[in-house]
């Protein structure tokens, strides 16, 4: 699998991971137009060798973790489920923020029951908005999330969509694994986080505000994808295995041959001077 595993606390998954985001319908909202396409598609992640899923109760809602229980359950012991919780989903397909303590402990039962598990591996806390991070504390929903794993229902910890001062705060509250923010080659805000995270052995995990990853229109991409002979996206997906060590992927994909190319783009070895090329895009 490339870029190899990582730890995240006391679980043990692969850098590249497969989020199941794209696994709904338009716009994230109700079930796939191909249902067995798509229970495919997880059921071929598990077999390339993938051990951790993304996803979330406000999919759909509750579509891809019901999709994800029909593909998988009982899961494998090497399978690790991340979910999020803190926003939910109206009526006109918005993502209104959903964090109050009686929020949180709802979202937490849901995906329990609709993943079919006792425990949830990892669970994030979705902070900001759909514009991006927002400043201001998180102590009162992280204390929610911290609560309910000291009560045995979470195993670790996580934030998304947050400013390096709320990852610092969680910090204060509870351990965390991961962090979970927009970020690629164009759009390097957070390389000093990730820098710092990898030194504290926390996870980063990238994502793209749309969900998944779609190939970044840049001559400089286009021209290292060229000389290697692979897709922009392939050429995306390595350089972010090869940025840092804490870097795991959820590419999404609704495709099982997507899947099985985003599987194999990413283990591209890039070049130095491909590295050198490639980091002019977001400077």
């Amino acid at each position: 699998m490339p870029g190899g595993t990582w730890t995240l606390g006391d679980l043990t998954v692969t850098r590249f991971g497969y989020g199941a985001m794209q696994l709904a319908g338009p716009g994230v909202m109700g079930p796939p137009a191909d249902r067995d396409g798509a229970l495919a598609v997880l059921r071929e992640a598990v077999e390339l060798g993938i051990t951790h899923i993304d996803t979330a109760a406000a999919y759909g809602p509750r579509v891809t973790n019901q999709l994800i229980r029909e593909a998988l359950h009982p899961y494998p012991e090497s399978l690790h489920i991340a979910t999020k919780v803190g926003a939910t989903r109206d009526e006109h397909g918005g993502w209104p923020p959903a964090r109050r303590p009686d929020d949180l402990r709802r979202a937490v039962h849901e995906n329990l029951e609709t993943l079919g598990l006792d425990v949830l591996d990892l669970v994030n806390l979705r902070l900001g908005d759909a514009r991006g991070p927002r400043p201001g504390s998180l102590a009162e929903p992280f204390e929610t999330l911290a609560e309910l794993q000291r009560q045995g229902l979470i195993r670790h910890l996580g934030v998304s969509n947050a400013t390096a001062e709320q990852v610092a705060e969680a910090r204060t509250i509870a351990p965390i694994v991961c962090v979970q923010n927009m970020y690629n080659l164009a759009h390097r805000h957070d390389d000093e986080l990730i820098d710092e995270l990898a030194g504290e052995g926390i996870a980063y995990v990238p994502f793209f505000p749309l969900g998944g990853f779609s190939p970044l229109q840049s001559s400089a991409l286009l021209a290292v994808a060229g000389r290697l002979g692979a897709t922009p996206m392939s050429v995306a997906l390595a350089w972010l295995l090869q940025r840092s060590p804490n870097i795991l992927l959820i590419a999404g994909t609704s495709s099982v041959t997507h899947l099985r190319e985003n599987v194999a783009g990413a283990g591209l070895s890039l070049s130095d001077e491909d590295v050198a090329e490639l980091d002019k895009i977001g400077r």
